[in-house]
């Protein structure tokens, strides 16, 4: 990554001059080269209700081509103006960005900015900054094979070198079926998809107890936990069975009661040894793209969402405060290859996606990367057709299966749309995962090679091995299987393969289930349902009997291992 980060949790000492200025004073004890980065935060000159300040960034880390300072305020101090670098504050929470000319940012090189600002009462010091992240001003402590609570080094790939926490509770429902104990090591995402999720929901673990069972997985050696971040005001605008439980309006309780707690506790120093990936707000964003305004996909409810901005304001807000965490990998959801994929929606979906991770404090160094398929289907690779492919005097891209298209599979999509994010004006050194719980498509009905020549739709549909009605189903599909094992950098500009939606848990109920969980019943979870614009209007292909999203669905966990490929 561009924005090298070491893990550093504690308060950072400051000695304040007599003239107004506070000096960064790194401890006597150690050498300047165990101090990620210093700060030098001075008032220059102050009056009744306004101040002058200037600071000093020096970065004692890999050299950087952008940078971002926050701090925030224990008073009402408010910037004004200033100069140097883009200043933006949010409430106390101050950011500042580099301007274009003062962007590179070299191992032991500094750079300055200041600006004026006003006040009222005392104007106290900020008492802790980061550079990109990493708390400044604090010795890293060195060493290595860091303990449950000690801070570790910041890394480009998060899973290089790690193991993943198990979800004892999913490991004991998936042990407790016929066969699961195969998988039921394997390591999956802890959903976070309401409030009372953060606390536990009807006696289950909450969000301290998975990482206190993940320091105890986590012994000596390196362990990330998977976080999805999921409970957006209005969410996911065009699928009613994963509606959640907070109104298009209620963003700042998104923030306070939901977003705050969250990084309050990913902030505790116990933790601070943990790598924890978190997965920000699946099936938002690219819904500002394809479902809204005169598109046949659009929704009423998406509408609102765009008018309102409440996706764009939740997205940045959640990267800005859980990126201020030094041992927090944010990736943000970036919808699939059925999806975004075609030439409307590829571009417009990466700019709607720089938007959010600006807004609100939020810089795009808060990501580190993006996920792509999440709880979804498509095919990892397609092996038996590439887009370049023509048959019978046809493109690829002309199948009815393809449907113009660029992209065939999850993996040529992921790469080429990481390609496409750094463009506009992501950090070169991004990462992408690839949900692989559910794209597996093996068993009897997984083709051996291509399909006949007759036409571009035989050789496409024969040779396919995602068997799914149309790309645009997505709820509990008939025959699909756990695809690939979660895989530490399994090819390039992939940070992993991974099952952060865990198998067996349901896309939403195949008929109206009355629930407390602000989960509404969708049409495309109904196997007798023919469907509607963002599937072209085919049957839904999803399995009968299904239960609320997030619940457990036995005959879909069986269906699963039965049709896993690589096979079980």
């Amino acid at each position: 990554m561009s924005r090298t980060r070491t893990a550093i949790l504690a308060a950072m000492a400051l000695v304040a001059g007599a003239t107004g200025a506070a000096v960064a004073a790194a401890p006597a004890d150690v050498g300047i080269a165990a101090i990620p980065c210093t700060v030098d935060y001075k008032v220059q000159s102050q009056w009744n209700t306004g101040f002058t300040a200037a600071v000093t960034i020096t970065n004692n880390s890999a050299a950087k081509s952008s940078w971002a300072v926050k701090w925030s305020y224990a008073g009402n101090q408010q910037v004004t103006s200033g100069w140097n670098a883009k200043i933006t504050q949010s409430g106390t929470a101050v950011t500042a960005v580099n301007e274009t000319y003062n962007g590179t940012l070299g191992t032991g090189s500094s750079v300055s900015f200041g600006f004026n600002g006003s006040y009222s009462g005392t104007n106290a010091i900020p008492t802790s900054f980061t550079l990109d992240g990493v708390t400044c001003n604090v010795d890293d402590g060195g060493g290595t094979g860091p303990g449950p609570g000690t801070p570790s080094t910041r890394v480009d790939n998060p899973y290089a070198g790690a193991r993943v926490y198990v979800n004892p509770e999913w490991s004991a429902k998936a042990a407790a079926e016929t066969g699961g104990s195969r998988i039921s090591s394997q390591p999956t995402g802890v959903w976070l998809d309401r409030i009372a999720a953060i606390n536990g929901v009807n006696g289950g673990m909450g969000l301290r107890a998975h990482l206190d069972a993940a320091l105890q997985q986590k012994g000596t050696g390196e362990l990330v936990v998977q976080l999805v971040i999921y409970n957006l005001p209005g969410r996911d605008c065009a699928a009613l069975a994963s509606n959640g439980e907070l109104g298009p309006t209620e963003i700042d309780r998104y923030k306070t009661a939901y977003i705050d707690p969250i990084a309050a506790i990913l902030a505790d120093t116990k933790y601070a040894g943990l790598r924890i990936v978190t997965t920000v707000e699946i099936d938002s964003l690219p819904n500002l793209v394809t479902n809204t305004g005169s598109r046949p996909t659009a929704t009423a409810a998406c509408d609102v969402m765009k008018a309102n901005g409440n996706y764009i304001k939740g997205v940045g807000y959640a990267l800005g405060k859980l990126g201020d965490v030094p041992n927090v990998y944010n990736y943000v959801d970036a919808g699939h290859h059925g999806w975004i994929g075609w030439d409307d929606n590829f571009g417009a979906s990466a700019d709607v996606f720089k938007q959010a991770a600006t807004a609100e404090g939020a810089t795009v160094n808060d990501v580190h990367g993006f996920i792509t398929n999440t709880a979804n289907y498509s095919a990892l690779k397609e092996n038996n057709f590439t887009i370049n492919d023509t048959v019978a005097g046809k493109s690829v891209r002309e199948s009815k299966w393809v449907d113009w298209n660029r992209y065939t599979d999850e993996l040529s999509f992921a790469q080429a749309f990481r390609n496409q994010l750094v463009t506009v004006g992501f950090p070169s050194g991004i990462g992408m995962l690839i949900d692989t719980s559910r794209n597996g498509w093996g068993g009897s009905a997984r083709p051996a090679g291509p399909g006949a020549t007759t036409t571009v739709d035989t050789y496409v549909d024969g040779g396919r091995y995602d068997r799914r009605i149309h790309v645009g189903n997505w709820c509990n599909q008939s025959g699909a299987g756990l695809g690939e094992r979660p895989t530490a950098a399994p090819a390039a500009g992939i940070d992993a393969y991974v099952w952060m939606k865990p198998p067996g848990e349901s896309d939403g109920s195949s008929s109206a289930i009355p629930n407390d969980e602000g989960k509404g019943f969708d049409r495309m979870c109904d196997p007798t349902y023919t469907g509607n614009p963002r599937n072209n209007n085919n049957l839904s292909g999803a399995l009968a009997n299904s239960p609320l999203s997030g619940h457990w669905f036995s005959a879909q966990f069986q269906e699963l291992m039965r049709n896993a490929y690589p096979a079980l």
